[in-house]
């Protein structure tokens, strides 16, 4: 607040009292307000909330902030009104100095989102200063013989203020001996002359004393005053002369020492001692000038004896003497302005204020990463600075205000590609040569989870053989992800479903953190051959993120089931069966026929039959078919062969070890003619059964045949779509090969082949697993026995559903021609 002076009345102080209306100034996105100094504190600067376009309940929740780079906290805002005011004195001089324009830049920072606006107070001069000289009294000495308009220099005063309040006007005491001129410095300020305009008598008035007044243009007004004394002395006629009173001298800064500033040539009229001069520097002349230049007092060179650094001080004045040896000696004056011009000699300096590291890589374009602000001592062109960025990608500068500048993101990040940017902020000025200097600045890309776990496969195949111990491990399942720390911590799970009237988790279970999955029970081939699932892995991103793979877990037969015989030899006391034979049979009829079946699948489940010798018999006249089971003569019988034989039949699988069952069958050799009603009625059920069992066997072949002639057809529809279609280059690939294990019995396959179809996109297929026995030759006797064979098949089919079909079809490659065979036979009956 300004003061009133000189008596001034109170209601023109309370006028000058008033601030300045706020400005707002559209342009440049920044905010231009003005204050004057030596405001009171809560003084209203501007409502900056309202101009920015912010609401005042956001202020507090955006952490709504205002920053000044070396202002301290001149200026505040009220987050109640957003209301920005006076907070502590403002001293223009102390900010600004003499500098005709002086602003407070101040940074405002909100965030949630993240903005940066910059306003720009200017700070407006009042006349709190008076001029000052800077001595109480000047002493000046005068030869009473100097002429009329003789010019006496006197020292000026300085006022701290800028513009109209600094413009001083002089004024001096009233004199008879005496007028003040003022002289201009070329747009360098005023000071005054002497001008005597009367001869001085130093008899009559050997001392004058004069006052020199000093007002400025302020209002109110303030003066300043100082002593002059004015020393009448008697001698020289003559004093000694510039050719100029002023001299103006332009020199780049960072001149060596030594380096000639002037030659100063003055003259006087005198001749003799009186005209030998010596040159000084003025007594108004301060020490620092002194420091800074040398005057060699016999020549009038001006020397530089310092350093001379433009951003220090550009100009300097000095006031110089030149002295006679005459008796009394005289004095001529003059000033010398020196000029320092600026030289390129500072680098621009660089300040990087990070705002938001690190930076998340799914930041959209646009976001601020930094500020960063630059400057340059130097002047003009040598202190324009440049601002470039390297590298350009994915991040660029944007220039906000002047020399500062907002590091934003151009374009997309992606942390699993590149994890962090060593980026380099250059700044250059204009100079010739221009200069330059860099920061470094080390952007951190923060991980987001946008990456699911991945498994190598899509899918596995899992071989284990059924009994396994309870709990033990049949595969571990590994899933990578691309993101960092808790983001790629995956955990695994199952995919729960029911396996029949059971849970999945019932079976099998996967370790969370490991991924190795367990059998929880024995799996049993017989009861479960495929056990498919999927395992699930989840990363501990928020939110999760995850992905399934499938397990193919097919259980391999293990020999764990003996053979079972069918009825009737299941019936009767110790498990044996009768039979009557005529003595007149001859070789190679078959008396009975021992049926059983197993379990188990593939090379466990193929049955052999042996019959074995009764010890202490002699050869038994019968034989048992090696895998049909029939029990037949081997020669006519005679008399010598006993009446009655009991045959012990066994019944083996070929699993390892091997597993048997047995069975007993009573044969009882009668006479030609005798036929026991007993054996009627068994003949008579037994041709009751032959001829249920034709008719069954014709409703199975029918059927059978039936699916056969649509599973061809398909197949032939299937092929020539294929064929009529172009298939383009490389859209079709060839599936994996086929793994065949073969042994001595016959052989299985697995296959798991990924074909993508042609004309689309079709799901994998898997092939089904087949068995096929291995028949020796000469097993049986012609398409009579292998049709008995088949017969006995398509019971067992009857009896175990599907997996008898499969045995079927893979237990002789003719079958399906013997079938069609059959068939025509049936049907030729009818």
């Amino acid at each position: 607040m300004l003061i009133a002076r000189s008596g001034l009345p109170g209601a023109r102080c309370l006028l000058l009292s008033l601030l300045l209306l706020t400005v707002w100034e559209a342009g440049s996105g920044q905010l231009h307000y003005s204050v004057q100094e030596e405001a009171k504190h809560g003084t209203f600067v501007g409502r900056i909330a309202q101009d920015l376009g912010l609401e005042l309940e956001d202020l507090v929740p955006r952490l709504f902030r205002v920053a000044s780079k070396g202002r301290g906290d001149l200026l505040e805002v009220n987050l109640q009104n957003g209301i920005l005011f006076v907070n502590s004195r403002i001293d223009r001089e102390e900010l600004c100095g003499r500098s005709a324009e002086c602003s407070i830049h101040l940074e405002v920072i909100v965030d949630r989102p993240l903005q940066v606006f910059h306003v720009e107070v200017e700070v407006k001069d009042i006349n709190d200063n008076p001029p000052m000289f800077s001595v109480t009294e000047q002493k000046i000495s005068i030869p009473e013989s100097r002429l009329l308009d003789s010019r006496f220099p006197l020292e000026g005063a300085s006022d701290a203020d800028v513009g109209e309040n600094a413009m001083i006007t002089y004024k001096l005491s009233s004199n008879e001996f005496f007028i003040l001129n003022i002289i201009s410095k070329k747009d360098k300020g005023k000071f005054p002359v002497l001008v005597l305009r009367k001869l001085l008598d130093r008899e009559e008035n050997p001392q004058l004393k004069l006052l020199l007044t000093a007002t400025d243009g302020g209002k109110p007004e303030f003066t300043g005053s100082v002593s002059v004394f004015i020393f009448v002395l008697d001698a020289n006629d003559n004093a000694p002369t510039f050719d100029r009173s002023v001299y103006e001298v332009k020199m780049y800064e960072n001149q060596l020492n030594q380096t000639l500033v002037i030659w100063l040539n003055a003259s006087d009229a005198d001749e003799g001692i009186n005209k030998e001069m010596v040159y000084s520097f003025s007594s108004l002349v301060p020490a620092i000038i002194r420091r800074k230049f040398l005057i060699n007092e016999m020549t009038g060179e001006i020397k530089v004896n310092d350093y001379i650094d433009f951003e220090d001080r550009n100009i300097y004045e000095i006031h110089v003497d030149v002295t006679d040896k005459g008796a009394p000696p005289m004095v001529g004056h003059c000033t010398v302005l020196v000029e320092v011009l600026d030289e390129n000699d500072n680098s621009p300096e660089v300040v990087v204020t990070s705002l938001a590291l690190p930076v998340e890589e799914n930041a959209q374009v646009g976001t601020v990463v930094a500020l960063i602000s630059v400057s340059d001592q130097d002047s003009g062109a040598n202190g324009q600075v440049i601002c470039s960025l390297t590298p350009h990608i994915p991040f660029k500068l944007v220039s906000t205000f002047k020399n500062y500048y907002s590091l934003v993101l151009d374009s997309t990040l992606d942390r699993e590609t590149i994890s962090e940017y060593e980026l380099v902020v250059t700044a250059r000025d204009g100079g010739s040569p221009s200069l330059w200097a860099s920061a470094s600045l080390l952007v951190e890309v923060a991980d987001v989870n946008d990456n699911a776990p991945v498994f190598a496969q899509s899918e596995y195949t899992v071989f284990v053989k059924e009994n396994n111990p309870p709990g033990c491990h049949i595969f571990t399942v590994s899933a990578h992800d691309a993101d960092a720390r808790e983001n790629a911590l995956v955990s695994y799970s199952l995919v729960e479903r029911r396996v029949g009237e059971r849970a999945l988790s019932s079976y099998v279970s996967v370790h969370a953190e490991s991924g190795k999955v367990y059998a929880l029970q024995p799996l049993d081939h017989e009861e479960l051959e495929l056990l498919q699932f999927q395992v699930s892995a989840r990363d501990s991103g928020v939110p999760p993120l995850g992905s399934n793979v499938t397990l193919q877990v097919f259980v391999l037969d293990e020999n764990d089931n003996a053979p079972a015989l069918l009825r009737p030899w299941t019936q009767g006391a110790g498990g044996s069966v009768s039979e009557l034979v005529s003595r007149s049979v001859g070789a190679g009829h078959v008396v009975a026929k021992v049926r059983a079946v197993d379990a188990d699948s593939g090379y466990n489940a193929w049955l052999s039959y042996e019959l074995l010798p009764a010890k202490g018999s002699a050869r038994s006249p019968f034989r048992v078919g090696l895998y049909t089971g029939e029990i037949s003569t081997t020669r006519l019988l005679d008399e010598a062969d006993a009446p009655s034989q009991s045959l012990l039949i066994l019944v083996k699988d070929h699993g390892e070890p091997a597993l048997t069952a047995t069975t007993t069958v009573l044969v009882s050799l009668v006479e030609n003619g005798q036929t026991p009603k007993a054996s009627l009625r068994a003949s008579a059920g037994a041709a009751d059964a032959e001829v249920a069992l034709v008719d069954v066997n014709v409703y199975l072949i029918i059927a059978i045949c039936a699916i056969s002639s649509l599973l061809v057809l398909t197949l032939l529809l299937y092929t020539a779509l294929r064929c009529s279609e172009a298939p383009t280059e490389g859209a079709c690939r060839p599936g994996k090969p086929t793994l065949v294990c073969s042994s001595a019995v016959g052989s299985w396959s697995y296959s798991q082949q990924r074909r993508q179809v042609c004309s689309g996109e079709s799901p994998p297929k898997t092939d089904l697993m087949a068995f096929s026995p291995s028949i020796p030759p000469g097993s049986g006797s012609g398409d009579s026995g292998v049709q008995q064979e088949i017969f006995e098949n398509l019971f067992l089919f009857v009896g175990h559903g599907v997996k008898g079909l499969k045995y079927i079809f893979s237990f002789n490659p003719n079958s399906f021609m013997i079938i069609c065979k059959i068939l025509y036979i049936e049907l030729s009956k009818f």
